[in-house]
């Protein structure tokens, strides 16, 4: 049987991940026995706007053979859940690990510290206790791609050494194809597929610093936070990875004619009103391919990153720790795309932890985790007692027994513009049940029962038999999350 080009191209792909020997080896090739020690290093690589479109995750179409690698050699989290979904105050909660309502940061533009200026971060704790602490690309917020080669809302108290890479993308920001030319392309959808080879791109150059850093620090404890820029918008990635993807593969998600109608108008994003913001069904489908496509180009950067550990020869004694700032959706609910709703797939994030010492690395984990977790983890997986204010739980005991009984409660929330009064949108996640409300109910409420209903297609919440339900999950915002609009001033353009 003839194969097509992204046939053959996914198959040579993954070929070069089997071949590229990502597990630590002595020099005799066999598998080298990982330390005991506490010094142990951490590769924390945050990827920006990813979905769970993602091989580990089930997810057919995609091409990510060293994602998936990861996965294997580690603990896969498959109910992980971000904070806010929206990337500054995603990643203010996860460095500091504190709810967006203790930073009482919930836009682009608020710096943690304005609220909290004696806050430790997660990189400063491992600063001060004798790690190298270095950033490469975006770990804390700053705009893409207007922001890429600055430091953006940075924390220069967290790092010995920042770099900002700037590579060809930038430059070539006049050749970016925006479906929505009344948007900026930070935030529309938007894509090139790209001349040149990964290097080339900012991406590519990240990983290139970043590897210079191993080589040059790898003999001490060191912290290294790698921050991939794609696949945010716009989609850019050299055009071979555009070529793993057939136009025909790429298939909008299916919704009921009439999804939309038992949903509060508060729950779909400002900007997002509009079902797939009013373009045509090729246009979309050509965004998916261009979003899978940058997916795939990460996943490479990945691979580069993981290779550069084993000829460092600290495979052995780093932790990586591989997260998004939050989901994403690629035209869920008639035509949803990006984040800032708090549906189950902008909700919901990548998470992967590889710790050489763990007893539960290749078996994934189903238990509900949050990010803010991500901070008690990783500080105590290398001895470190983090500060009393951080708000998450340590997930080591996960990592040893990923399915070992676990109380499982996930708080996401969000804030609206509204008209001239912001909303505030809260949502529990339990293993059965989500429950949101808008201003504590008064701008709507929904209930989706995952059992039965796991796209949320079924708003439960005008019956009658589920109101002490409700009331039930609604208790499990104690101490997670507030009823009414933050007290701080925000600018709401910016949400």
């Amino acid at each position: 049987m003839p194969c097509d080009l992204g046939t053959v191209s996914r198959c040579l792909l993954l070929m070069l991940a089997c071949l590229a020997g990502l597990r630590p080896q002595r020099a005799g090739g066999q598998e080298a026995p990982p330390t005991d020690t506490h010094r142990m290093n951490v590769l924390f690589v945050a990827v920006d706007d990813l979905a769970c479109a993602i091989g580990c995750y089930g997810d057919r179409r995609a091409v990510t053979p060293h994602l998936d690698q990861l996965a294997e050699d580690g603990v896969l989290f498959t109910r992980a859940y971000c904070q806010l979904p929206l990337c500054n105050p995603s990643r203010a909660s996860v460095l500091t690990g504190m709810r967006p309502d203790q930073l009482q940061v919930y836009d682009l533009e608020r710096h943690f510290r304005q609220s909290m200026p004696q806050v430790t971060t997660l990189p400063q704790l491992f600063r001060r206790h004798g790690w190298f602490t270095a950033r490469v690309g975006k770990i804390f917020h700053y705009d893409v791609p207007f922001g890429i080669g600055t430091d953006g809302l940075d924390d220069p108290q967290s790092w010995d050494v920042v770099v900002n890479p700037k590579g060809r993308d930038t430059a070539e920001e006049h050749l970016i194809f925006n479906a929505e030319p009344h948007r900026p392309i930070s935030g529309a959808l938007s894509w090139l597929a790209a001349d040149g080879d990964d290097s080339e791109q900012t991406d590519g150059m990240v990983v290139t610093a970043a590897l210079q850093l191993l080589r040059e620090h790898g003999d001490a404890p060191f912290f290294l936070g790698v921050g991939f820029f794609r696949p945010h918008t716009p989609y850019v990635a050299p055009r071979r990875y555009f070529d793993l993807f057939s136009f025909e593969a790429m298939r909008l998600p299916w919704s009921p004619p009439h999804d939309r109608e038992d949903i509060p108008a508060a729950a779909f994003a400002h900007n997002c009103q509009v079902p797939h913001y009013g373009l045509d069904e090729r246009t979309c489908r050509e965004a998916l391919r261009a979003y899978y496509a940058s997916v795939a180009f990460v996943d490479a950067q990945l691979g580069r990153l993981r290779k550069g550990l084993v000829e460092a020869g600290i495979a052995n004694r780093t932790i990586i720790v591989l997260w998004s700032d939050h989901g994403y959706h690629l035209g869920e609910h008639q035509g949803v795309w990006q984040k800032r709703c708090l549906f189950e797939p902008s909700a919901r994030t990548p998470l992967i932890i590889y710790d050489p010492r763990a007893a539960g690395n290749g078996t994934p984990c189903p238990r509900i985790v949050e990010l803010v977790d991500l901070y008690p983890t990783i500080a105590k997986s290398c001895g470190l007692t983090p500060p009393t204010e951080v708000a998450g739980r340590s997930l080591v005991p996960l990592l040893q027994s990923p399915t070992q009984p676990w109380r499982e409660v996930a708080v996401t929330q969000v804030l609206r513009p509204g008209d001239g009064m912001p909303v505030m949108g809260r949502s529990v996640r339990t293993p059965r049940w989500r429950y949101t409300e808008w201003n504590g109910g008064q701008m709507g409420r929904e209930l989706y029962d995952h059992l039965h209903d796991p796209h949320e297609f079924h708003n439960l919440a005008g019956r009658a038999d589920k109101q002490s339900l409700m009331e039930r999950l609604r208790s499990r915002f104690d101490g997670r999350a507030i009823a009414t609009p933050p007290p701080t001033p925000f600018n709401p353009q910016r949400l």
